[in-house]
């Protein structure tokens, strides 16, 4: 039996960027375009020439595409003027794009309300915007805004208003759930009766996720008749978002129900890319990724239970959908006070810890995890911190720099300006030194008071330069005046790698301290820096 071709159109650049708080620039937009590319998706959505300076320009610079169509997004003419009249429309046929996706209303009520002219003047406006852009050699694609609500209200006319841009030579119409609402048993219903006027193979689906059904009701609208998916990385998008990419792709590659029938232009190699594309772009916002995102999130294969670590070890089947590698994901066994002797076991495999099974350092490390659990520890999102102690459990980390003592204070000065100092004692190789620091905090001005006198530290300094803090947590664990603080702090290097350390102590400044020196520790380590004599 031959596979029906599915067609991926990706809108990140453009619905993705009507997220709040996102502004893409030109190079980012190129940058995450390329990798859509790259990745194979079928149509690259870039945003809409002539609404902004920003996006103008980024169809006038163009993009040297080699898999994907870039698609150029707009609306349909205004009431009172001729499409070839219309600037907006102009724009947007100047774009030299190959394809383009207009939107336009089929929903009678946005039509009243938005628009505020007659039901016969949008289906007029959607009928000469499409001929004009076939009349122009362009592949064009009606985007059907609030067609599910539409559809729910007037059925009759929200299928005029489809068949007015079907029957003029739109190649694709693409229904979409503006507002999200509708549910994945909704979508199957009209989407089925809506392909007995037009063929699947020019149905697409764009479902937004305020119900958290994005995803659902683009698989429901595939089977049900429809052939082109819009979506996002990530599910960026306004309000909830849109139907999240990175999760629909694999899906339909890797589920053999879905797979047999159904075919997309993305290759199998390509999939092994899914996870780099997703964090790409959380790199792109300066943002934290989202660990539990399907597919691509760092827990997406982690493993706490201890039954389930036992079981996952044996085959990982027991509780995995996929390979994480199919994504270019990894499986995680996180370490924590629900862990049991097999969680400890494959983390101390994982990183590369040799030891017998039967070792009784193996039995005293689960002890010293979940005694220090018990006081506030919480190894699940410290993976560094856990295997600094469990190469101290098992004897295997040199000593680098000791820090005999510390003072930090904090103090406001003639300007207004608070400013925290820190002194700390070091010793290296038998030899104590002395460093001082300032910072905009009592955590800034330690790290400081370390790290910027790496001239002092002469061994380590070629270690240390590149050390950045990128992130710092502080969380109370419990009121009154002996409460308990959990600090936890990330950090990154010149080659990319993140690692997270813990401390954990009734006072904040000495919780701080402990983590920065597990972050010092772990990156000399990594990096094979030679130990204190």
């Amino acid at each position: 039996m031959s596979k029906e071709r599915l067609y991926i159109f990706d809108t990140t650049l453009r619905d993705g960027a009507q997220t709040q708080g996102v502004h893409f620039s030109i190079d980012e937009k190129t940058k995450i375009a390329y990798a859509l590319d790259d990745l194979g998706v079928d149509y690259i959505e870039g945003g809409w020439p002539g609404a902004n300076p920003s996006d103008t320009e980024f169809f006038q610079k163009g993009l040297d595409l080699k898999n994907s169509t870039f698609t150029a997004f707009g609306m349909t003419k205004k009431a009172g003027r001729s499409a070839e009249n219309d600037p907006g429309l102009s724009a947007i046929l100047n774009s030299n794009t190959k394809s383009v996706c207009l939107v336009g209303k089929s929903w009678d009520f946005h039509v009243d309300v938005a628009l505020g002219i007659t039901n016969e003047e949008n289906l007029e406006n959607i009928k000469e915007t499409t001929k004009h852009f076939v009349k122009n050699n362009k592949e064009f694609m009606f985007d059907a805004e609030h067609f599910f609500d539409g559809y729910k209200a007037n059925p009759k006319y929200a299928l005029a208003c489809i068949k007015a841009a079907y029957d003029n030579g739109a190649k694709w119409i693409v229904l979409c759930d503006t507002n999200g609402g509708t549910l994945p048993h909704e979508v199957t219903k009209i989407v089925k009766e809506v392909s007995e006027h037009i063929p699947g193979k020019n149905l697409g689906i764009h479902a937004h996720n305020d119900t958290g059904n994005a995803v659902a009701n683009s698989i429901a609208a595939v089977l049900s008749g429809a052939r082109q998916i819009q979506g996002t990385i990530n599910g960026l998008g306004e309000r909830c978002g849109n139907a999240n990419l990175m999760s629909i792709i694999p899906t339909f590659h890797l589920k053999k129900e879905l797979s047999d029938k159904f075919e997309i232009s993305i290759k199998e190699k390509n999939i092994k890319h899914i996870t780099q594309c997703s964090r790409l772009l959380d790199e792109i916002l300066n943002r934290k990724p989202n660990k539990h995102l399907p597919y691509v999130g760092a827990a997406a294969f982690s493993h706490k239970g201890g039954l389930h670590v036992s079981a996952v070890q044996k085959d990982p089947k027991t509780y995995e959908h996929i390979n994480p590698e199919d994504v270019g994901n990894n499986r995680n066994i996180v370490v924590s006070d629900q862990s049991g002797k097999s969680n400890i076991l494959s983390r101390l495999k994982t990183i590369g810890i040799d030891f017998e099974e039967n070792d009784p350092k193996v039995k005293k490390l689960l002890e010293e995890v979940k005694d220090r659990e018990f006081i506030g520890y919480s190894y699940d999102g410290a993976d560094a911190s856990f295997e600094l102690l469990a190469r101290r459990v098992m004897g295997e980390i040199p000593r680098y720099i000791s820090i005999k003592e510390y003072d930090v204070s904090v103090s406001k000065n003639d300007q207004n300006k608070i400013v925290s100092r820190a002194k700390a004692k070091l010793e290296v190789d038998g030899e104590q030194i002395v460093c001082e620091g300032e910072g905009n905090g009592p955590v800034h001005a330690l790290d400081n008071a370390i790290r910027k006198n790496v001239t002092k530290l002469e061994k380590y300094s070629e270690y240390l330069k590149d050390l950045k803090l990128v992130d710092y947590k502080v969380r109370i664990l419990n009121t009154g005046t002996e409460a308990t603080t959990r600090v936890s702090i990330e950090s990154t290097d010149s080659q990319g790698k993140n690692w997270f350390t813990i401390g954990v102590s009734p006072n904040i400044i000495d919780a701080s301290f402990k983590a920065l020196v597990d972050s010092l520790d772990f990156k000399l380590f990594k990096d094979k820096a030679p130990a204190s004599k």
